[in-house]
């Protein structure tokens, strides 16, 4: 009696163990993938990356001269940078609020992340999906013109984006991102090289994992309804010390998006641009990412 009383626990044990075995199993092939790209940006592109409820995202952009001035120029660290500065905060895991200011035409943008989907390890969820909306203003000194001050409303633009992303390995993700850009007015006065009021691109940016802490990067933002030339970049992104660094060669000098579509692009090769990022996450509690 006491031999079968002990098979019969000893199996109910076993089955015990099988049946928190398979839930632990379930619960992780349903958790969402984490990470598809190092930080809220690559290169110049925003991700599908979501910052962690309550933490605040601080990043300094840069990008400088053409490399084609050679050792003169010191490949193009001679011609001063273009700067962005760039806070977004997460009032939770969906939905974020930033401002950025680029020196050139010292735009000012104000822009929201909201993350509508998030990639599920099992693939029920196949991609992550998100989207940006932001409006900007150029507050640059035209008080030398002849003509009339452009108005408020004149000086503004406006940016959308759809972010479109997957991990499809622990090494490569890739993101393809739709964007639009509207100047109310395409002032020529503007460091702008477009003259229209509607730009449309189609972005595309991915990650190949080299390490457990860097990256080689690379976008390519092909212009749908202009002929400026199509922006290109390669680069490397490195985790050190809380920090997310991305260094990078661009064709463009502009940072902001609706610059980014509307102020040209140098041809690939010595019109390349060096260019770098530093990211930086405050958080007030416990946060997910790695950096």
């Amino acid at each position: 009696m006491n031999k079968f009383l002990l098979f019969n626990l000893c199996l109910f044990g076993l089955s015990f163990g099988a049946q928190a075995q398979l839930e632990r199993k379930l619960a992780t092939e349903s958790q969402e993938v984490e990470l598809v790209f190092h930080a809220p940006r690559n290169i110049n592109l925003l991700t599908v990356e979501p910052l962690d409820n309550n933490t605040l995202h601080f990043s300094i952009m840069h990008t400088f001269g053409p490399l084609e001035g050679g050792i003169q120029n010191l490949f193009g660290l001679d011609n001063g940078a273009v700067i962005q500065l760039s806070f977004e905060y997460a009032f939770s895991e969906k939905f974020s609020l930033g401002a950025t200011r680029q020196s050139r035409d010292k735009v000012y943008n104000l822009y929201g992340r909201c993350h509508m989907l998030k990639q599920t390890q099992d693939n029920k969820m196949p991609l992550s999906l998100s989207f940006m909306g932001g409006a900007g203003v150029n507050t640059a000194d035209y008080r030398f013109l002849q003509s009339e001050n452009p108005s408020f409303s004149e000086r503004s633009s406006f940016a959308f984006q759809v972010m479109a992303a997957r991990k499809f390995s622990e090494k490569l993700s890739l993101q393809v991102s739709p964007l639009m850009a509207y100047f109310v007015d395409p002032n020529p006065i503007f460091l702008i090289e477009g003259d229209q009021n509607l730009y449309l691109a189609l972005g595309l940016s991915g990650k190949y994992k080299i390490s457990g802490k860097s990256s080689l990067t690379m976008q390519w933002i092909p212009n749908l309804n202009n002929d400026l030339r199509n922006n290109i970049g390669f680069g490397i992104d490195l985790e050190a010390g809380g920090h997310v660094f991305q260094m990078y060669f661009v064709t463009s000098q502009l940072l902001n998006e609706q610059y980014l579509l509307a102020g040209g692009n140098g041809a690939p090769g010595d019109q390349f641009r060096l260019g770098f990022n530093v990211n930086r996450v405050f958080a007030t509690g416990k946060r997910k990412s790695s950096w």
